[in-house]
């Protein structure tokens, strides 16, 4: 901002200066000149054409008796003009030569132009390199912000589901609250702190709350704001960083998704002269150099940990590496709790139950389901915030937006309904598959119709009979349709099941070990590269995937050819109330008719036959996926 100001008030004296001297030249009258050469003006002289002369310099100017003026350039050293203007009885005048004023004005007119364009380059160079500190030229300087304790503070007590990663954070408050502690054990900090965790778990919360609870000045900075087009800018605002950080000690420095500028290095183009390179560099030595960094503690997050240099990851840099992952059932009930603070609760809502219906919910989504219900209540007139804005908000976040508004035809529909009665019905036939959630055929999202299923408990490990549980119930669906409406009716509407299953079988077979003719190898890598396979093991895993694929539509068949019965009523049911949660299903298959509050309890009823259409039918529904 200086160096703009200053620039600012130097086009403005100029244009003073200039608008002075114009202002001054206006009130002079100026008669016409007129350039001759001397032999020219020595003959005018003669021919007594010449009435006065005023000397400056080696300039001459004449007027005659016309009122015409001339102009003249007198010889080097010249001794004779005064003499010859003196016999001719010329009036003689002499000025002095203008080295001030006109003259200086007249260079900052002649070079304003050049002064203007070099502004003019300094102001996009700015803009360019995103403005910096200190002015024009400030973009080598750092662009971290400083977070102070009135700011935005944050304490653990903010931070919920993450018990583990507080308590391995626990000594790095400690330690900046009262660092003799440990100095006169002969213990020393980490330096840096990695928080690794898939997005939206509260890292970065985390880190703020960690500087809250110390009460110290916390930095931070996004890893791509120190890559700029320009290499060593990079460089320069690292340094810059950790300089402002030194004098801030003891402080924080946090650094988001680090893998931006902390990817292992030779990878990229241009080598060494790379500047995300030269930038990384700079901050290996930044953190364990010959200068050491006393008091300033450097917390970085990210969810990519196997991209970064192994040289950030060694002790004496990132020496302490903390997961921070999608929290537990009671995480979650805490993490709710936390977010319903400020939100007024009907009596009947009840933390524990929404978290249990919330299974690899990560703390950004559960705020999110908060804010959904909130809006919802809201969009309803009600004053309070009640289970039933919970539940469906949880549907809204898990299966999308319901599209009521979409028209769909009766025959659309009803294809729709055995679709997705297909899925549950293999579902609930499949030992060890996640219990039935929800089943509907109102459109949500991309899908016409969505079947859901969701755990009792967190998982954390998949069985082979989980899994071939799961590829049975994705072609669910597709086999509902052929046995319904015949082969030749049937639709494109199990793209996304044979997608799902498809990836799921391969797994199974390359990353998993669950193949008896491929045993326990793993044939797919982490990385971006193609796997190493011979062709004789390519076809081999073809074949074992096709083979699971082929084992899952004939179990989805055989159910569903023993169950029609039940995958008739199923889909009745679903085309007379569009949505039934899984206890609403296993009623109906029992024979109890779901009750809706605004219609009277009937009695059961035997359960109602369809007849199978032979039309063509649009395109069925993508369940969403089911545990995999």
């Amino acid at each position: 901002m200086q160096m703009r100001n200053i620039l600012i008030w130097a086009v403005v004296f100029v244009l003073l200066l200039a608008l002075v001297q114009l202002v001054s030249r206006s009130g002079e009258t100026v008669a016409p000149t007129s350039q001759v050469t001397y032999s020219e003006f020595l003959g005018r002289v003669e021919r007594n054409e010449i009435s006065s002369a005023t000397i400056q310099g080696d300039i001459i100017r004449a007027q005659g008796g016309t009122g015409q003026v001339i102009e003249a350039m007198m010889p080097p050293q010249d001794n004779q003009t005064v003499e010859i203007l003196r016999e001719a009885g010329v009036n003689i005048d002499v000025e002095p030569v203008d080295t001030d004023g006109n003259f200086f004005v007249n260079i900052l007119i002649n070079y304003f132009p050049f002064l203007l364009l070099i502004g003019v380059w300094i102001f996009f160079m700015r803009q360019m390199q995103g403005g910096g500190r200190g002015g024009a030229m400030g973009f080598g300087k750092s662009k971290a912000r400083l977070l102070t304790e009135t700011h935005g503070r944050k304490t653990f007590e903010d931070v919920a589901g993450v018990d583990e990663a507080k308590e391995e954070l626990q000594e790095v408050v400690e330690f900046l609250r009262d660092p003799s502690k440990f100095q006169r054990l002969g213990g020393k900090i980490p330096k840096g702190v990695l928080l690794v965790g898939p997005p939206g778990t509260g890292k970065t919360l985390l880190a703020r709350a960690v500087a809250g609870e110390a009460n110290v000045p916390f930095f931070t900075i996004s890893g791509s704001d120190f890559v700029e087009m320009f290499v060593g800018v990079g460089a320069s605002r690292v340094r810059d960083m950790f300089e402002q950080a030194k004098k801030n000690a003891p402080c924080i420095i946090f650094i988001d998704e680090i893998d931006a500028v902390g990817r292992s290095r030779g990878a990229g183009i241009g080598g060494g002269n790379d500047e995300r390179e030269q930038t990384l560099n700079q901050l290996l030595v930044e953190m364990d150099g010959f200068e050491a960094n006393e008091g300033v503690i450097l917390i970085a997050a990210t969810n990519r940990p196997d991209v970064l240099d192994p040289a950030l990851m060694r002790p004496g840099r990132f020496d302490r590496e903390v997961v921070v992952g999608n929290p537990d059932i009671i995480g979650r009930e805490k993490i709710l709790k936390v977010h319903m603070r400020d939100v007024p609760l009907s009596t009947d809502v009840d933390p524990r139950v929404i978290a249990r219906g919330t299974p690899g919910f990560s703390g950004a989504d559960l705020a999110n389901l908060v804010n959904e219900a909130a809006l919802l209540a809201a969009r309803r007139n009600k004053r309070v915030v009640s289970m039933a804005e919970f539940e469906d908000a949880k549907d809204k976040v898990m299966m999308g937006p319901e599209r009521r508004s979409m028209v769909m035809t009766d025959a659309e529909k009803k294809l729709t309904a055995y679709h997705e009665a297909g899925h549950a019905i293999v579902g609930l036939n499949m030992p060890q598959h996640d219990p039935l959630h929800k089943v509907t055929i109102i459109p949500r999202g991309r899908a016409l119709g969505v079947t859901f299923s969701l755990p009792e408990s967190d998982r954390l490990s998949y069985t082979r009979q989980y899994c071939v549980s799961n590829l049975a119930s994705l072609f669910g669906g597709r086999e509902a349709e052929v046995i319904a409406f015949g082969p030749e009716n049937v639709t494109n509407g199990a793209t996304s099941d044979i997608q799902q299953a498809t990836r799921m079988a391969r797994a199974m077979v390359m990353e998993w070990g669950m193949s008896e003719k491929l045993g326990r190898v793993r044939y797919q890598n982490q990385s971006y590269e193609a796997p190493q396979i011979s062709p004789d093991t390519a076809e081999l895993i073809d074949k074992e995937v096709r083979s699971l694929i082929e084992e899952a539509e004939t179990t989805a068949r055989r159910i569903l050819t023993e169950q029609r019965k039940q995958l008739d009523v199923l889909a009745e049911g679903l085309l007379e109330f569009e949505v039934l949660t899984g206890q609403e299903v296993r009623d109906l298959l029992e024979g109890k008719r779901p009750t809706r509050p605004d219609e009277p309890d009937l009695p059961s009823s035997p359960p109602p036959t369809s007849a199978v259409p032979t039309t063509d039918d649009g395109p069925a529904t993508d369940p969403e996926p089911q545990g995999a």
